[in-house]
């Protein structure tokens, strides 16, 4: 299954569905703020903390632009998650850069 890709202004859609926001930057970048009720786990630490991850709710992934989101909606997707979401544009369109 593929994951869906959703603008990132349209995040509350996933927490009003009891779903998880993802934020897939590393820990320099999510100094500088997130999504309100985003969790914190880096691209590279996915794979290994994927169990942490409740499977029955929607996922949306965030990253700086999209394409490191998009990676880790790709590894959620092929990995059984039902109802992944990449969300588009990332904190720089969240920011409006």
């Amino acid at each position: 299954m593929s994951p869906k890709s959703l603008p990132v202004n349209d995040y509350e859609i996933i927490l009003r569905e009891g779903g998880t926001i993802i934020d897939v930057r590393e820990s320099d970048e999510i100094a500088t703020g997130t999504l309100p009720g985003a969790v914190h786990i880096p691209l590279g630490q996915i794979p290994s903390r994927a169990s942490e991850i409740d499977r029955s709710r929607p996922v949306a992934l965030l990253c700086r632009s999209g394409a490191r989101s998009g990676q880790a909606a790709v590894y959620l997707a092929q990995s059984g998650f039902d109802e992944v979401i990449n969300l588009d544009g990332g904190m720089l369109a969240f920011r409006g850069n």
